[in-house]
């Protein structure tokens, strides 16, 4: 019986490395996969999973009319697994289709992102994805200031922490630090 995955982590924590070596270990055995990205996630380019450490691979962008579900459903041969990267990004809709591909399709659907924003609010993706998954999975990281564990995401501009603006702004290590709750706080900077 297929499962939901839902693997989430702060900013640095490995997710994209991940998503791309489960890819790797289903198709060095002949297992068909289909990745996705959200096509909001342009820092390489739209439709590319890219890792800090310099591996990256075409994905499906998903863009607010893309249906999931159907391009699961047709692909040819059956797919093992379905990877999403930048799931936080994702609406209620394409949420909601992965949901689908796992029930009526009986296929599993491994879903990466962030869970909550630089306000420490949940993005519609990741409620939804804590709502629905059948299997919920942090991936760790440490505090880019200390030795405690990371479970927030600072934004920073110039510097400087900050704390309003608009929920989404993408970026990497030049716009957000993976910090612990002490850090966000009160980051030394």
């Amino acid at each position: 019986m297929a499962q939901l995955f839902y693997k989430y982590g702060a900013m640095n924590s490995g997710k994209s490395i991940e998503i791309l070596k489960v890819a790797h270990n289903y198709e060095e055995q002949n297992k068909p996969v289909l990745l996705f990205t959200s096509a909001i996630d342009n820092r390489d380019e739209v439709g590319f999973v890219s890792s800090r450490i310099g591996l990256r691979r075409q994905a499906i962008p998903i863009f607010p009319d893309t249906n999931l579900f159907e391009i699961v459903k047709n692909h040819t041969p059956r797919l093992y697994c379905v990877l999403v990267d930048e799931c936080q990004f994702l609406s209620e809709d394409s949420i909601k289709q992965l949901v689908r591909i796992v029930d009526e399709l009986d296929i599993p659907v491994m879903a990466f992102g962030l869970k909550n924003d630089f306000q420490n609010q949940l993005f519609e993706g990741s409620r939804l994805l804590l709502i629905y998954a059948d299997k919920i999975e942090e991936m760790k990281t440490i505090c880019w200031f200390c030795a405690r564990k990371a479970t927030m995401n600072l934004r920073v501009e110039n510097g400087k922490p900050v704390y309003t603006g608009e929920q989404i702004q993408i970026g990497g290590n030049e716009s957000y630090y993976p910090v612990c709750r002490k850090c966000h706080t009160n980051p030394p900077l």
